[in-house]
């Protein structure tokens, strides 16, 4: 067609995945883009891009991630490479690694929090 330019090489930087309220995955999750849980999983989880986790979404396992927002609840360890911000209604129930922490009143965090500027994964903790 005349005029119109099809795109066949998306960048990655501008996809995500979402996974939306009402659904529940047992099972881990890696993604190398950014991913937004809106529903519950019970495995871990490793996102090379920023994770979302929405207020109903609910995470039952170790998470890894370069940067996250949570909104939502955690039951394992987290590790953030980057930036993790814990919203008034996060809840997470586990140890913190990350490098920058920011945490709004009203927000639940029972567990330890390592703040370094060094990041390893570790995948022999849950």
């Amino acid at each position: 067609m005349i005029g119109i330019k099809q795109k066949e090489d998306v960048p990655v930087s501008g996809l995500h995945n979402t996974m939306a309220a009402g659904t529940t995955i047992k099972g881990d999750i890696i993604t190398e883009i950014d991913f937004r849980l809106d529903g519950k999983v019970e495995g871990d989880i490793t996102c090379r891009g920023k994770l979302v986790i929405g207020p109903k979404g609910k995470i039952t396992g170790k998470v890894i991630s370069t940067n996250a927002e949570i909104m939502g609840e955690i039951e394992g360890s987290v590790q953030i490479k980057g930036k993790l911000v814990l919203k008034s209604t996060a809840i997470i129930k586990g140890d913190i690694v990350t490098q920058m922490l920011e945490i709004e009143p009203n927000a639940r965090f029972n567990g330890v929090c390592t703040m370094s500027s060094e990041f390893r994964e570790n995948s022999n903790e849950k």
